[in-house]
């Protein structure tokens, strides 16, 4: 009878990379007591905004010598868990604060790229979202009238997203549900963000460079079908014998 040690590696796990959705504080002060009383008071009138959202501590924006003053980065880390943020990397952190951080757990995220903030017009009837699960019936979708260019990136927490304008390349859209996309996708498209099986992408033009629907995705190394490169087309996901998998196929006017 074969014992556990005899198990083949290759059936006990498989390694793959993962996209995951961060959110990064840029901090500009070391004075933790005044970054909680900030946090207090810009969640006052959302509470429960952050839901164990994994973060980036970024201290690029603080000097050395600033840096090498005392930094209670354990307090800082306690304050932001408050908050419902999830502490994983740091950002811009000498070899002392580094050495800190990695005691308390935290990865070196020096080469972490911070996205630009993009700012959005949210309509206040926005066009019915297709195939929408019944937990986000009651939150409208967020909807973004500029194109997005390289290096931007948006993401709709809890909701659906509804991009007007084109979506070029090295830009990402990401959404708790799905995307719906009213001109080309060329760029990455990650809907059901937090696991939602029922989400889809939508596009008036396919071409993007990376859809992903629950963790599940498709890039450009894999060109589309001709039915759908390049013309208005659907996302879904589609589970079989042999697992999930990405479902493409042609909207119907």
């Amino acid at each position: 009878m074969a014992s556990d040690s005899d198990t083949p590696p290759s059936l006990c796990y498989d390694i793959k990379s993962a996209d995951l959705p961060l959110v990064a504080l840029l901090l500009k002060t070391t004075q933790i007591d005044a970054v909680s009383a900030a946090l207090s008071q810009q969640l006052a009138e959302s509470p429960g905004f952050f839901d164990h959202d994994p973060l980036v501590i970024d201290v690029t924006a603080l000097s050395q010598e600033v840096l090498a003053s005392e930094f209670d980065l354990t307090k800082l880390m306690s304050v932001l868990r408050h908050h419902g943020l999830v502490p994983l990397a740091i950002k811009g952190a000498n070899s002392a604060l580094l050495e800190a951080a990695h005691t308390l757990g935290l990865v070196d995220a020096s080469d972490a790229r911070i996205r630009r903030s993009v700012p959005v017009a949210v309509v206040s009837n926005p066009a019915p979202a297709v195939a929408k699960p019944a937990s986000l019936d009651q939150v409208g979708a967020m909807v973004i009238d500029k194109p997005l260019r390289s290096g931007q990136q948006v993401y709709a927490k809890g909701r659906d997203l509804v991009v007007l304008a084109v979506v070029n390349p090295g830009a990402e859209v990401i959404a708790d549900g799905s995307i719906h996309v009213y001109s080309s996708l060329r760029g990455k498209a990650i809907a059901g963000a937090r696991g939602n099986t029922k989400a889809m992408i939508f596009a008036h033009s396919m071409e993007p460079e990376l859809i992903s629907i629950a963790g599940v995705y498709r890039t450009s190394e894999n060109p589309l079908p001709v039915e759908v490169a390049g013309l208005p087309a659907q996302v879904c996901l589609q589970s079989g014998p042999d697992g999930d998998k990405l479902l493409i196929s042609p909207l119907i006017s």
